[in-house]
């Protein structure tokens, strides 16, 4: 299939899928895209086992294989949902718990890429899955980074505090490039076989993390000076459209983080440019614009998640081993959440340590950084332990974080009932 087939069979997919779940599942629409997605999948596996409609499951994992998921997810749909989410996010509410975002974005994914190593390297024997130290440190840095997307109208809904839905949501898209970065360097070190010392990872981080930032700086603000000069709404569009997309393939060139960089911008633009570079009338059209293409983009996206379940061969080990993967990464995200929920000037409400642990989802940034590993039975162990924490995350995590709100925070469960 051409480049151009593959895409439109899957927004064709997408959307008929979308459509069943608004007519009948209703759930939403990431969840439900994704359980239905899953559902077809497993029922292709199933019939396939029995040995009925062969062909029907080749057929999907044929194009599951030629989408590219890690390639079309890294490269293409996270600077888009990344931009999408920071320019909803005010900076000005941002900054009063800033100390907590950096917590857990920066300490919180550190601290947690080390806590699931190191947690399953010595869990994983007792299942038969034995995995070396190093590989365990790259499950742990490609399973830590959050993505909590598809929880947020669900926290909404639930009657979650404001500065909750804000720290989640801030913490969101900066461990997005944490992440990278970490599992970028663990996988240096497991192709070259070098372990750099302080000083040289110290280095690479600066050059990644910090470039990063810098870069989203330099472009947001020409982004921002561009803007400011015309009032004409199409032109401004494409404006971010193309700081999106010449940003992110810039970044890449530079070697710098890509993901950091449009956080940084999409922020810079979000917040000075709608109060100092933007009539009402463009306002109102980048925010429609950008709101729907991540809606459509994050459908896409756990479409292709709920499809990936037909290229891994599951077995009553690698069960076993999803499950323990899946206690470890809630330990350590409740390790990692404890403190910076209680601290700074302003702590956060009295529960919501459980509702930043259980609201903590797994997505397709997980999946996709276990896809670009290279071949070979640890990447398929490692693929298939990511799925289960990433399955499970959104579909039981997801679909149950509006009662865990309900009853750790009820004060605000009833303001949702009531009003």
């Amino acid at each position: 299939m051409t480049t151009f087939d593959i895409a439109a069979l899957c927004l064709v997919v997408t959307a008929l899928l979308a459509y069943l779940n608004h007519r009948f599942v209703r759930l939403p629409t990431a969840i439900g895209v994704m359980v239905i997605a899953l559902a077809l999948s497993l029922a292709l596996v199933a019939l396939d086992a029995a040995g009925i409609a062969s062909g029907l499951r080749e057929y999907e994992a044929s194009f599951v294989r030629s989408v590219h998921f890690s390639e079309v997810l890294m490269q293409g749909m996270l600077s888009f949902l990344l931009f999408a989410g920071a320019l909803q996010v005010d900076l000005s509410a941002l900054r009063r718990w800033r100390w907590q975002v950096a917590a857990l974005a920066i300490g919180g994914t550190l601290v947690s890429t080390l806590v699931v190593g190191a947690a399953m390297w010595l869990a994983l024997p007792l299942v038969g899955l034995p995995l070396p130290l190093l590989h365990c440190l790259v499950f742990g840095a490609l399973i830590s980074p959050t993505d909590p997307i598809a929880v947020m109208g669900i926290l909404k809904s639930a009657g979650a505090p404001q500065e909750l839905e804000l720290v989640i949501a801030g913490e969101s898209l900066f461990n997005d490039g944490v992440g990278v970065v970490l599992f970028a360097l663990l996988v240096g070190v497991l192709a070259t076989g070098e372990v750099p010392d302080a000083a040289q990872a110290g280095m690479l981080l600066l050059r990644e993390a910090g470039g990063g930032l810098a870069f989203g700086l330099i472009l947001g603000y020409i982004a921002f000076r561009l803007l400011k000069s015309i009032d004409h709404y199409q032109v401004e569009v494409l404006l971010t459209l193309a700081t999106v997309m010449g940003g992110y393939a810039l970044a890449s060139h530079l070697h710098v983080s890509g993901p950091l960089a449009m956080v940084i911008s999409g922020l810079m633009i979000g917040n000075r440019g709608r109060a100092q570079a933007m009539s009402d009338h463009t306002q109102r059209y980048i925010d429609m614009f950008w709101e729907l293409l991540d809606e459509i983009l994050n459908a896409v996206l756990f479409v292709l998640i709920g499809l990936e379940v037909i290229l891994i061969a599951f077995s009553p080990a690698l069960l076993a081993g999803g499950a323990l993967a899946i206690a470890v990464t809630l330990l350590a995200r409740w390790l990692t959440v404890a403190v910076p929920a209680r601290a700074g000037a302003q702590a956060l409400p009295d529960g919501a340590a459980h509702v930043l642990a259980w609201g903590g989802l797994r997505g397709g940034i997980s999946v996709a950084l276990a896809l670009s590993l290279p071949l070979g039975p640890l990447r398929e162990t490692l693929l298939a332990l990511t799925y289960c924490v990433v399955v499970f995350s959104i579909l039981v995590q997801g679909l149950s974080i509006g009662r865990v709100v309900r009853a750790v925070l009820p004060a605000h469960g009833a303001d949702a009932r009531t009003g």
